[in-house]
């Protein structure tokens, strides 16, 4: 037992010194780490610790809160995990939008690479979708996301004619927001039903998302993640989603003015 519990502690330790040499701070980052301690401080002193959470009634109760805690945010990536599946396109959408992930100067990053490839193989497959590239342009970027991602798939084969950047916007919200308005302006009506293709982790809230911008039938087309990236998003992922329950937007609440200090690092994730 102690063997595995070292094992455990040195595998997050080396995810956790990784991260702080191939990126800057982000919450993603700031859970693993938080967990690296706790498996480390868990591994060293599990006797004095286990004698106690079994021996006190502070330490009893502090295990019930604990295996309480413990159980519910299991449950949150189980829900992150799978409800980005529960709302497939039916094939009968003519819009796709794509939202932004973040560029490398101006070419897309790696995670931003797997919306559209999967945006580029629905459209493949669909001749007369009309696809709209979303995303304005950060500060270590280069060009606005929303054209680097249209020339990403003019060069991988679409036609122009079918690709519409959108470069304007700085969050999720704004990406349907501003996506709508250009579809507007080509007679495409909101109750159109359309497709949404971001990462799997980031489909619940993406379609929450697509509702407030007044889209009535948006489905969620939801692309791969690198692995190396699963832990920090996906653990990010449901202080996100708790965060949207209570303030129901990422422009408002507590955590407003850290949006983006708090953001997934591009140096690592997005390479």
């Amino acid at each position: 037992m102690q063997i595995i519990l070292y094992l455990i502690a040195a595998v997050m330790l080396f995810y956790s010194v990784m991260l702080v040499l191939t990126s800057n701070f982000n919450m993603g980052n700031l859970i693993v780490w938080i967990l690296t301690a706790a498996c480390c401080v868990y591994a060293i002193w599990h006797k004095s610790l286990n004698a106690w959470f079994t021996g006190t009634a502070v330490g009893r109760v502090a295990l019930v809160l604990l295996a309480c805690g413990t159980v519910f945010y299991a449950g949150m990536l189980v829900f992150v995990a799978c409800s980005g599946y529960a709302n497939p396109p039916t094939g009968n959408e003519k819009v796709v939008i794509v939202l932004g992930a973040g560029l490398r100067k101006d070419k897309p990053s790696l995670l931003l690479r797997y919306r559209l490839d999967k945006a580029y193989e629905f459209a493949q497959a669909h001749p007369d979708v009309l696809v709209v590239t979303t995303g304005g342009q950060g500060r270590d970027e280069w060009v606005p996301e929303g054209q680097a991602m249209r020339d990403y798939l003019i060069e991988k084969g679409l036609s122009p004619d079918r690709v519409v950047a959108e470069t304007k916007s700085t969050s999720t919200e704004e990406n349907f927001l501003f996506a709508r308005q250009i579809l507007e302006q080509r007679g495409i009506h909101v109750n159109q039903p359309i497709v949404y293709v971001t990462n799997a982790f980031h489909c619940y809230r993406g379609g929450k998302y697509a509702e407030m911008a007044g889209f009535t039938q948006a489905a969620a087309l939801p692309a791969g993640i690198p692995l190396r990236s699963v832990p920090t998003c996906y653990l990010r992922e449901v202080f996100a989603v708790l965060y949207y329950w209570v303030f129901r937007s990422s422009e408002s609440g507590l955590m407003q003015n850290m949006v983006g200090i708090l953001s997934l690092n591009k140096k690592f994730f997005y390479k």
